[in-house]
């Protein structure tokens, strides 16, 4: 069963990409990257660590760039790295090459453009081998 924490500052597009994700298991929502990286240092402390981080670049109070570095601080620190690791899919709603190319520079696993269809979803957990 998937883990999943969805940090999205759109209530609606936070929603959307909850209810395709509950087919394989849980999930929580952050409203900012502040949020997600407090989850996150959460789950690693209570070792209940996520499978997947869905984080939008463009937030309030700390956006993905911001939040996914912290992350991968976090893991570095309680010694989490390689296949151990949460899978982290940026999302946008921008078709901005500089944004991801810094997010694949920054150790996200993959990079989706919004709206998100269920077959791309689909298609990036199953190359990210989160399901089958």
């Amino acid at each position: 069963m998937l883990k999943t924490l969805v940090a999205e500052d759109d209530f609606i597009s936070g929603l959307l990409l909850s209810k395709l994700l509950q087919a394989w298991g849980s999930v929580q929502l952050a409203r900012n990257g502040k949020q997600a990286v407090d989850a996150v240092r959460v789950a690693i402390e209570t070792n209940e660590p996520y499978n997947l981080v869905c984080l939008d670049i463009m937030m309030p109070e700390m956006d993905g760039q911001q939040a996914l570095k912290e992350i991968r601080a976090l893991e570095a620190t309680a010694g989490i790295d390689g296949l151990n690791r949460v899978r982290i899919v940026m999302t946008t709603a921008l078709d901005d090459y500089d944004a991801v190319m810094k997010a694949l520079l920054g150790k996200c696993d993959h990079f989706i453009t919004k709206p998100i269809r269920r077959e791309k979803l689909v298609e990036v957990l199953r190359k990210l081998a989160l399901i089958t």
